[in-house]
């Protein structure tokens, strides 16, 4: 069965995207912690983290890595964060969030409820972080 993410790759569900290769794909959390917060996924519908063979998981990795980088020149933070929880989608996905704390990373606490145009702009600025490297 087709997951939320995987509609997301197909463009059945559209998605702020920030950046996408032939294997991953970046996009923002709609209900993010923090603005900014991006969702890495594989293209390809593996439910656990830890499933993704070790190759992929390592090219994953340097895709996770550019985007987060850009996420950081976009929106200043001191850090941020990685975490993979994998329980809300049956799809491997790493959340990235910008953060000055560790209360940033409070999955628990309340999520922001951003607009539309909200998240089309924070969209923009990560691309415009990525392609300026």
């Amino acid at each position: 069965m087709s997951t939320l993410f995987s509609k997301i790759v197909t463009g059945d569900i559209p998605a702020f995207k920030v950046a996408e290769n032939d294997h991953f794909l970046a996009f923002l959390d709609i209900n993010p912690l923090r603005m900014g917060h991006t969702l890495v996924i594989p293209k390809q519908e593996i439910d656990y983290f830890f499933d993704i063979a070790p190759s992929d998981m390592a090219e994953m990795m340097e895709f996770t890595s550019s985007v987060a980088k850009a996420v950081q020149r976009a929106y200043p933070c001191k850090k941020v964060g990685m975490t993979v929880i994998g329980l809300e989608v049956p799809h491997a996905h790493i959340h990235l969030v910008p953060m000055d704390s560790i209360a940033d990373m409070n999955f628990s606490g309340p999520k922001l409820n951003p607009s539309m145009e909200e998240l089309d702009e924070a969209a923009k600025c990560i691309r415009v972080a990525i392609s300026a490297k």
